[in-house]
């Protein structure tokens, strides 16, 4: 069973379960209105940044779903990395803010050499813009 499926099927399950439910200890309304669903909780991903970015390298070239997968927790993993090496920064100096210089810190200690650089450059770059356009 494909993913949108299974979670379809296990809705209506979980919707005829809380129908009998609500029949066996009376929750319905006389007339019979139950109150609206709540929408499922939004996963938010990388896929439409990875997607824009794949396509300013490599204009010809496609992705599939389960690389884009991947990529998204390549991405997580990175982000989560930097955030946990940040933070120890921060406490290692009885600090309670992670500022751009602890963020720079720890990329310096997590990616390798010539990549390091190119980051740290970047993201120099990115907040100069943000400040500037303040």
């Amino acid at each position: 069973m494909a993913p949108a499926s299974s979670q379809l099927g296990l809705a209506l399950l979980g919707a005829v379960m809380s129908a009998e439910a609500g029949k066996k200890h009376g929750h319905t309304s006389a007339s019979g209105d139950r109150k609206p669903k709540r929408k499922p909780k939004r996963k938010e991903n990388y896929s439409l940044y990875i997607y824009k970015v794949l396509k300013q390298v490599h204009p010809d070239t496609g992705i599939s779903s389960k690389a884009m997968s991947i990529m998204n927790s390549f991405i997580n993993d990175i982000f989560e990395r930097l955030a946990s090496e940040a933070s120890h920064l921060a406490q290692y100096t009885c600090r309670s803010t992670i500022t751009s210089r602890e963020v720079q810190t720890a990329v310096r200690l997590l990616l390798p050499g010539e990549l390091a650089k190119h980051a740290v450059s970047e993201g120099t770059k990115a907040v100069t813009k943000y400040t500037s356009s303040k």
